[in-house]
């Protein structure tokens, strides 16, 4: 890839300019960052913005990133080796916690567990990259790139974008240690921006992605059905869904298993540290990444570099930014509306078959912040006038709700206490009623709060029928039962929420994975059969609806597309969300209310 760096001011911006309130506390975290930025000699904006890139200026409970990264300011504790980048002169290890401590004369333990003294060290370190002091911060861009820690100057450009992006914007959030924290807006920020002309990569103007592309060739002995990874298409087809993913693993590993035919294969891959974005498969093209064939036929997958129990904690605003402007760029390229119908996490992806539920994934878990995420893409949660539904909508710093088995073993001890985006739903309005039990998961016994379980949650930006309310508590239609949330007046967990519902016309309407067509509307290709899930539901029953969908089959199972065959049929289905996960019931079986 050829880069050229112009002089030129970055446009666009994904949020509002921070409303500017009464009175920030010169306490807390806000004085820490102002301390700092005057001692090394850093405007407070450019402090400020580099570190909520790294972390939103919380500690995340010291928990280390995916990189090995501390703290406000993500002191790597124990970097890998990386090469120098010639046009920004990369430092080699950058954001390093041990030369960080060294500067400031502070061993690593403190910098892993003193907010303070990590900003400090911190703003050492930023320093130590600028060549000449200034108090104009358009002046710090490269200094800013070096301390990203990005292994090429497209990423570390990248994360130089996004932090100067947010500078313009300004920003405000209340901390981890209980105070609010600003950033002002300086809207007059000019910097430089990275072009790419790489014709291969589909992506907004203002990321500059890396074509990394996915194996597509033949393997084994039956050359024209053994290949991989993913297929290519001879027609233009239809996008319905983005499908938001975690690689439960580091970035580095991407390459050697995007490049293996015997392998999956997903859209793009966007790396934690500095939110660069790699593509991998063409978004025409049919990658095999949802576990879920109906799915991957009319999806884009996106996977993020992290862990949803440890690294969950650990989703960056530098990630973050980065997938909203790509989903935001994609929901307009396919027409796909921007909402939690459509823009799913793999755990709202249904099994296809009985069989497949149980394993069904679970990334990217309760940690990922939707509202955030729909902030950015200029398309906020918010409640409607009138509603008739409701749609589930905590607030992210306050529900730290209880979650287990985030450090793994037998029995399952209590994760750290953290925001999350789900609330967990009961038989009965009361906590100590056991959890709802998800028929195809469980087997008749409640749900669990591994943080893996998504079978008794609902989750942030997902609109559910409202089945009764006592109290503080709130019930909804949920996998064929009554499901309660707490959800007091005070404190909402859930707003109300407006669009159409269905409700089954029988008991025991049966409810699909997959919206396949009817039989006979099968001529070139195999009949797929009509394969009903272990969930029933009935009449007095409402359920959501995403969208209606005609039942088609696409069979790949070649290498040529021209092998390819694509069965549309008359069955129509409604995409419901039925529980955690949307499904498919046929139209035939339902009554629409709109």
């Amino acid at each position: 890839m050829h880069i050229r760096l112009t002089a030129t001011l970055i446009a666009g911006t994904l949020t509002s300019p921070a409303a500017v309130p009464a009175a920030v506390s010169t306490s807390g975290r806000q004085a820490d960052f102002a301390a700092a930025a005057r001692e090394y000699g850093v405007p407070e904006s450019v402090l400020l913005g580099v570190s909520y890139l790294e972390s939103r200026w919380d500690t995340n409970g010291w928990s280390p990133s995916t990189a090995g990264g501390y703290g406000p300011m993500h002191l790597v504790d124990a970097p890998p080796g990386r090469r120098p980048l010639s046009a920004l002169r990369m430092a080699d290890p950058p954001a390093s916690l041990p030369q960080a401590g060294l500067l400031i004369g502070a061993d690593p333990a403190t910098l892993r567990k003193d907010p303070a003294a990590n900003i400090r060290a911190g703003a050492a370190l930023l320093a130590s990259y600028q060549d000449r002091p200034s108090a104009d911060p358009s002046a710090w861009y490269e200094a800013v790139a070096r301390y990203s820690g990005a292994a090429d100057e497209t990423g570390a450009q990248q994360f130089a974008d996004e932090v100067f992006s947010v500078m313009r914007e300004g920003v405000e959030r209340r901390t981890d240690d209980g105070f609010l924290v600003r950033l002002d807006p300086v809207p007059a920020l000019s910097s430089p921006r990275e072009q790419s002309e790489n014709a291969d990569v589909e992506c907004p103007a203002s990321l500059a992605c890396e074509w990394m592309p996915a194996a597509y060739r033949r393997f084994g002995k039956k050359s024209n059905r053994d290949y991989g990874n993913h297929d290519h298409l001879s027609r233009t087809r239809a996008v319905d869904y983005i499908v938001i993913h975690d690689t439960e693993g580091s970035y580095k590993g991407i390459p050697s298993m995007i490049n293996d035919p015997k392998y999956v294969s997903w859209h793009y891959t966007i790396r934690s540290g500095d939110g660069h974005v790699a593509q991998h498969v063409p978004t025409n093209d049919i990658a095999w990444h949802a576990g879920n064939w109906d799915v991957n036929t009319r999806s884009i997958g996106i996977e993020h570099e992290g862990r949803l129990a440890q690294g969950g904690t650990w989703y960056t605003e530098a990630m973050y930014r980065s997938s909203a402007k790509l989903v935001k760029y994609l929901a307009d390229k396919y027409d796909i509306p921007l909402n939690r119908a459509h823009i799913l996490g793999h755990d709202n992806v249904p099994g296809p078959t009985p069989k497949a539920v149980p394993g069904m994934h679970d990334d990217p878990g309760p940690y990922w912040d939707w509202a955030h995420y729909f902030d950015l893409m200029g398309k906020p949660l918010k409640e409607a006038k009138n509603g008739d539904s409701i749609m589930i909508r905590p607030s992210y710093g306050e529900n730290q709700s209880r979650f287990t088995g985030c450090a793994g073993g037998k029995p399952a001890k209590d994760c750290p206490k953290h925001g999350a985006a789900t609330v967990w739903l009961h038989t009965q309005p009361s906590e100590s009623s056991p959890l709802v039990s998800d028929p195809g998961k469980h087997a008749g016994t409640p749900g669990t709060y591994s943080v893996y379980d998504q079978s008794a949650r609902a989750s942030t930006g997902q609109r559910y029928a409202v089945a009764a309310r006592q109290g503080d508590w709130t019930a909804i239609w949920y996998l064929g039962q009554k499901a309660w949330f707490h959800n007091p007046p005070s404190n909402p967990t859930a707003v109300p929420a407006k669009g159409p519902v269905v409700t089954p016309l029988k008991a025991g309407t049966k409810v699909y994975g997959r919206a396949y067509p009817e039989k006979s509307a099968y001529k070139l290709a195999s009949y797929q059969p009509l394969a009903p899930l272990p969930y029933k539901i009935g009449p007095g029953q409402q359920y959501t609806v995403g969208g209606t969908i005609t039942g088609s089959y696409y069979a790949a199972g070649a290498f040529s597309p021209a092998k390819h065959v694509t069965t549309t049929g008359d069955l129509r289905y409604y995409q419901i969300q039925l529980g955690h996960r949307v499904m498919f019931v046929m139209a035939k079986d339902v009554r629409l209310i709109d």
